[in-house]
């Protein structure tokens, strides 16, 4: 029986990070949140893969319950992060498996450290490049993905609006621990996001600067895609042909790389979908194709 998690944090590259234990035995498994998410968003998955494997999942700077610096949203230093965790926990070889803007961070970081990960995972991720989009700016690209503003929104509030994301699918038990998890309740009964505005935009304007198309062929390791797609829905079918150009894109340029689509699913695939997603995982390592 896999154990519950446990909870505690690593210092370094000067910051305190937050993390979740998941314990298992085997292939290390690192697992990371996307924008403005926490570690929180693997919590329906991580149990399932530490059936096979030593799983841990972190609170990237700025998220969750990591301290929250003024700086260091750049590529470089969240990559430093990661190494300081990998060293500190002793992780041979793991495997990196990113959601969303954690997979570009997995994808930087395999590039800047080659010898460290025996192979990386994309969930719905790894292909963000705003500087690549026709017209774009980047005042545009920093109004376009800045956050929502939540001020004064209330918890039950927030619940409705984010379980509209996720139905007509059901929401799992842990959907409000998840969700919650990235907002401080305060006294009066509204919430505030754990990730800063401020921070939220140094990391926008960090993914400016960051082009997928050129790292990809430098990636050293394997590479799996598991891009989310909902084929019969037309109100995001622009959105889909966009994925599924940069998913052909991607394959075309990196070394050693399976795509598997999941179907019927949406962004937030891991809380959605979290058996789908860690059944495709746990397959490629056993196969020995990311192992």
């Amino acid at each position: 029986m896999v154990q519950a998690a446990i909870d505690g944090y690593f210092s370094t590259n000067g910051i305190r990070l937050h993390y979740r234990d998941w314990g298992g035995t085997g292939k290390s498994v690192v697992l990371l949140h996307g924008l403005a998410s926490s570690c929180h968003i693997w919590d329906l998955v991580a149990p399932m893969l530490a059936e096979d494997f030593s799983v841990i999942a972190i609170d990237q700077r700025g998220h969750g319950l990591s301290d929250k610096p003024e700086s260091g949203y750049d590529f470089a230093s969240v990559g430093r992060d990661l190494l300081g965790v990998v060293r500190a926990r002793g992780l041979e070889r793991p495997i990196i498996v990113g959601h969303s803007w954690g997979a570009d961070v997995a994808l930087e970081f395999s590039v800047a450290y080659p010898d460290i990960a025996a192979g990386i995972c994309f969930v719905d991720g790894g292909m963000i490049e705003p500087s690549a989009r026709p017209g774009m700016t980047l005042e545009k690209a920093r109004e376009d993905m800045a956050p929502p503003l939540f001020a004064g929104m209330t918890s039950q509030a927030l619940r409705e609006r984010f379980g509209n994301r996720v139905r007509p699918f059901p929401l799992p038990p842990e959907f409000d621990q998840i969700l919650m998890s990235n907002f401080e309740a305060l006294e009066d009964g509204t919430v505030r996001t754990r990730l800063s505005r401020e921070n939220h935009l140094r990391i926008i304007d960090a993914l400016w600067d960051h082009h997928p198309s050129q790292l990809y062929p430098q990636v050293p390791c394997p590479t799996l895609m598991l891009p989310a797609r909902m084929a019969n829905d037309d109100s995001v079918a622009e959105r889909t042909f966009r994925r599924e150009e940069s998913v052909a894109n991607a394959r075309k340029l990196l070394p050693r790389v399976e795509v598997v689509w999941l179907e019927d699913s949406i962004h937030d695939v891991p809380v959605q979908r979290p058996e789908l997603v860690a059944q495709t995982i746990r397959d490629s390592i056993l196969s020995g194709f990311l192992g």
